[in-house]
């Protein structure tokens, strides 16, 4: 059969591992989410930065956009 494979008989032998998982699972949410939040918070500071250059960007792509459309 598999040799490699251990099934322990005394399941308590799960609980280290059990409560690793549950750590791990808790770090990764925390880190997501602040990394959402944080990437959130870049993204409006830089659309307050330079918000006259994407107004500018806009208007030049809607005057390109309808001109090629004619």
């Amino acid at each position: 059969m598999m040799p490699f494979l251990y099934f322990p008989e005394d399941k308590t032998e799960y609980i280290p591992a059990v409560i690793t998982l549950v750590i791990f699972i808790a770090l990764a949410v925390f880190f997501m989410r602040w990394i959402m939040k944080k990437s959130k918070r870049d993204q409006e500071h830089f659309e307050q930065e330079y918000q006259g250059a994407l107004n500018h960007a806009k208007k030049k792509n809607a005057h390109t956009d309808s001109s090629s459309n004619q």
